[in-house]
């Protein structure tokens, strides 16, 4: 690629140029942080598959194996993906890190140069542990089979997801939130929401769709009070609040949180 290739393409991903999510239709899954992120700062954005007749082809014509990539891009493995222009990025926590600064979900530079990385880190942890081992626990064999074909391995992955995983993940939030960094305890990071706020809030509230009476078990023990005010702190936000009752929100259904009822159990 020549530099002046290059250079165009940087040029094309400016500020006034639009977002596209691409993502599956229907369900909330990987892509709901990121709309998350658009909603709370009144960004306008299209969602892609979810708004376009034959949106899904913007999916799966880039996954396909024959995609070497458009231009400067690198060809993506999977959704979310995010379109600006002529950018095309991917990777859930990859495009919150790129939204992070430019929606303002993210400490100041120059005030707090190491914010970023700090909230970075947080979604990667709430990622791990409350996205990425639940969609495990209903496909703890194979990810290609049906959860039918692995229902007796799902049920001993659940009781160790509830009795083990679950409880070390959240209290490793609630010991964040009582921490000097997060400023007060209201948001885990500088007294202030950042977008690990919001990947917080949704991996929790998923986890709380697929699993009510683990849930509910851990909320009557009181020691997760700052990670579930959190949650309803984020549901309540202006903005929030209008999207979770609007027909953009995507319900759950057969995304990573689904209905648990046979793998769902009271914690403790």
């Amino acid at each position: 690629m020549s530099a002046r290739e290059s250079k165009s393409l940087k040029a094309s991903a400016s500020s006034d140029e639009p977002f596209e999510l691409l993502y599956w239709p229907v369900i909330p899954g990987r892509g709901e942080p990121i709309r998350l992120c658009f909603e709370e700062t009144g960004t306008p954005y299209k969602d892609v598959t979810n708004e376009a007749k034959d949106g899904i082809k913007a999916v799966t014509s880039r996954i396909d194996p024959d995609n070497l990539g458009e231009g400067a891009n690198i060809p993506p493995f999977a959704p979310p993906m995010l379109r600006r222009g002529n950018l095309l990025i991917s990777q859930l926590p990859n495009i919150l890190l790129y939204l992070g600064p430019r929606l303002g979900l993210v400490p100041n530079e120059e005030e707090d140069p190491n914010g970023i990385y700090f909230v970075n880190q947080l979604a990667l942890t709430a990622l791990d542990g409350l996205s990425n081992e639940p969609h495990d626990v209903h496909h703890p064999i194979a990810v290609g089979a049906y959860y039918e074909e692995q229902k007796d391995e799902a049920k001993k992955k659940a009781a160790d997801y509830i009795e083990n995983r679950l409880p070390k993940f959240m209290g490793y939030f609630e010991r964040v939130l009582k921490s000097k960094a997060s400023n007060g305890g209201e948001w885990l990071y500088g007294g202030k929401l950042s977008y690990a706020d919001l990947v917080l809030f949704h991996t929790v509230d998923g986890v709380s769709f697929a699993l009510p009476k683990a849930i509910a078990k851990m909320k009557e023990s009181g020691k997760y009070n700052g990670v579930f005010a959190l949650v309803e702190r984020v549901r309540c936000r202006e903005n929030i609040g209008k999207y979770l009752k609007s027909d953009r929100r995507q319900k759950y259904s057969m995304g990573i949180y689904r209905e648990w009822s046979p793998l769902d159990f009271d914690y403790g």
